[in-house]
This record gives structure tokens, sequence and C-alpha cells, in this order.
């Protein structure tokens, strides 16, 4: 058990050799992403109560409107009011979700996050989270919505940047501020990510009830290597569950 305020070097690379074990019996990506979640959302309590420490964990991961299931492809559809999605349009879509409410463990009951589409570096800009986690991250809109073959070799080989907003309440990087932020004591949150061999971008976004210091924060650029790992392992794998 970790919390956010004595985590440091030592908790880094224990929960790490944690992750890094992770999803090895799982039989699709979806799965194994699954347990990245509910090992986070397990693993950091707030010191005292006991509970845990986030408010929701989720698991992004970027694919093509074309390789996603129907029910995708619908919600990435809706979301672009009346847009023509293109086959090769990126979408940043829901893999695995944990939180403190029933809906928010299960992908299928999200409600506007299953699938977001990118199809220009306007629509990117345009959600405020989303553009402020690419910049903070070291990415440009770009590498969202596709970059030359060069760039993803030289993004593949790098550590990313975190995305950290310490004060979550009244963010205007933090959206749903009256819906989710203040009634569920959303304090900070953090996200961190990297690039698949096959040009995909995956992200875990944490979103806390504790204060996250920026120290804190940029540990987790060690982190994402391991959550990359465990989603390297099912590449060849199907990604989503037909469960």
């Amino acid at each position: 058990m970790y919390d956010f305020e004595n985590f440091g070097l030592a908790e880094m690379v224990q929960s790490g050799k944690f992750l890094r074990e992770l999803g090895q019996d799982s039989a699709c990506m979806e799965d194994a992403a699954c347990e990245v979640v509910d090992f986070l959302y397990e693993a950091f309590r707030v010191r005292g109560s006991g509970e845990s420490a986030c408010a929701l964990v989720r698991c992004f991961k970027t694919h093509t409107f074309g390789e996603l299931p129907p029910d995708l492809r619908e919600a990435a559809t809706h979301a672009m009011h009346g847009g023509v999605p293109s086959e090769a349009m990126p979408c940043l879509t829901l893999l695995a979700t944990r939180g403190l409410r029933p809906e928010w463990n299960s992908r299928h009951a999200s409600n506007g996050h299953k699938a977001i589409p990118l199809a220009t570096a306007e629509m990117v800009n345009q959600a405020p989270m989303i553009a402020r986690l690419v910049q903070q991250m070291g990415l440009e809109p770009g590498h969202l919505i596709g970059a030359a073959s060069g760039e993803l070799e030289e993004l593949e080989r790098r550590t990313l940047d975190v995305f950290h907003v310490e004060r979550a309440r009244d963010s205007a990087f933090v959206p749903s501020q009256n819906e989710f932020v203040k009634p569920y004591g959303v304090c900070s949150v953090l996200g961190f990510g990297g690039l698949l061999p096959t040009g995909e971008l995956f992200f875990v976004v944490l979103f806390s009830i504790v204060p996250i210091r920026q120290e804190t924060a940029s540990l987790f650029r060690t982190l994402a290597l391991g959550v990359k790992l465990v989603l390297l392992r099912h590449l060849a794998h199907p990604v989503f569950s037909i469960a």
C-alpha cells in the first residue's frame, strides 16, 4: 500500500516491479489494462482512513476509427455531431476504468469518454484536458492525429513527461467541475503514458482525492514503462474483451 504524500524512489521501484508483472494471464489488452487500473486504485491509499486515494483511474489508448468495434464506432460518430469520420481517423478510446461509483468500473458504462474522435488538431485543442495532457507530456496534437514514421520512432524511444494538475478544483484544464471534481473531492490529476511500436499512444490518468506534489508526479514517468510492458505483451492479442 502506498500514499502519495510519502511516495519516493523506493516506492517507485517497488510499485514498478508489481506493475510489470500484471496482465501475464490476460486474454486481451483490455483485460491487462483493467489489471493496471485496479492495481493503481487499490495500491494508493489515504493515510489514516485507508480509503482509496483515487476517485477514478482510467487507461486510454488511441485507435483508428476503422479498427473499433461497432459500439465504439457509434460512440465516436455521435461525438462528431454530424461530422463524417474516416476509417483512418484516430480516436482516444477508453480501455479500462476503476472508480468510486459502480458505473466507473466498466468502460461500457462511460458517458462521453468511450471513444473521443481526434480528426484534427483543432479537435484536440477544443478538449482542454486532452490538449494540456498532450502539451505537458512533451507531445504535439499532430502526434495524436498522425505523425511521420521518423517522429514515431523517436517518440517510442523517449520517456514522456507527466501530465500534472496539482490543484484540480477550478482548474481550466480539468472539466466537469460541478459534476465530478467538486462533489468527489478531486484534489490533483496525474497522467502518464507512452507510445507503442504500432504508433498508438496510451495514457493512464489518476484523479486523486489527496494532493500530489510535482516531485511525486515526476516519479510516474518511470511507472509508464511498466504499463508499456504490460500492454506490449498483448500486441498480438485482441484489444477488446468479447465478454
